[in-house]
């Protein structure tokens, strides 16, 4: 059970903001940090870079306060015997680094839409919500060395399979993230397990699936919408992933059967 006291996102306030409550609150409070702030940690005053994450228990000390002209976050103060919350990994009271600001940010947004509009099924939505909010932040918590690029990068991923069709080199790569072609192979991969490049091949392919099977483009047709320019260096990645040709994939019904339970 979830049971919403307030929530809101984006809210602000001057560089003289204080918060400071000694016998904390009632209730659990989870806080994302959208500028840097100090926060009361081990009775030490620490600074946190901006998009952290903070959890408190009830009844937990709770202090944090602007450390530059403004400070902004996002923050929902509730009651739960949720195990994902009560027995939670997460160390209370210490902010760790978020790998994913904008989508946790966005969830807040969907938190708040239903906590206002009240709709039938209101209280599953919320708790489907907040246990997505939990899974990133775990994420997160988990990740033992996040780059500071991670934002970038990840946003780079999102558009390499959005648009998988894009000339794609590292070098292009890396002038988007204004750092060197070798820097950008080697923290993507750390970060993603994979190669940029692999990557920009892999997008390439299930585009070419999805073709394949659904559209009735040629062979020659799915070549260019694909981004390649040559069609044997297109057959040959393709046999590589997939294992057959593009004709044979096709043609075959269970390749069919076997893209729409991936995609289920």
């Amino acid at each position: 059970m979830i049971n919403i006291r307030f929530v809101e996102y984006d809210t602000s306030h001057f560089g003289e903001f204080i918060f400071d409550i000694p016998e904390g609150h009632d209730c659990w409070l989870l806080l994302l940090t959208h500028t840097p702030a100090v926060f009361l940690v081990d009775n030490e005053y620490r600074t946190y870079n901006s998009n952290s994450a903070v959890l408190y228990k009830p009844n937990q000390r709770i202090y944090y306060k602007a450390c530059s002209d403004r400070y902004s976050d996002d923050w929902i103060r509730f009651d739960t015997d949720e195990n994902y919350v009560t027995a939670t990994p997460i160390t209370c009271g210490v902010p760790f680094i978020i790998q994913e600001p904008d989508y946790c940010h966005n969830l807040y947004q969907l938190l708040v839409a239903e906590d206002i509009l009240s709709n039938k099924y209101k209280d599953i939505s919320i708790d489907n919500l907040l246990r997505t909010l939990f899974n990133k932040l775990l994420e997160s918590y988990h990740c033992v060395n996040i780059s500071p690029l991670y934002k970038c990068l990840n946003e780079l991923k999102m558009e390499i399979y959005r648009k998988p069709n894009s000339d794609w080199t590292v070098a292009n790569m890396a002038e988007r993230l204004n750092i060197s072609a070798g820097y950008l192979e080697e923290i993507y991969k750390n970060t993603f397990g994979v190669t940029c490049m692999n990557d920009v091949i892999n997008s390439r392919i299930n585009l070419a699936k999805k073709y394949l099977l659904y559209d009735h483009y040629s062979i020659s047709e799915i070549v260019n919408l694909c981004g390649y320019r040559n069609t044997e260096h297109f057959f040959r990645q393709f046999k590589k992933i997939t294992g057959v040709t593009p004709n044979r994939f096709r043609n075959s019904p269970f390749q069919r059967n076997h893209l729409e339970e991936n995609q289920n």
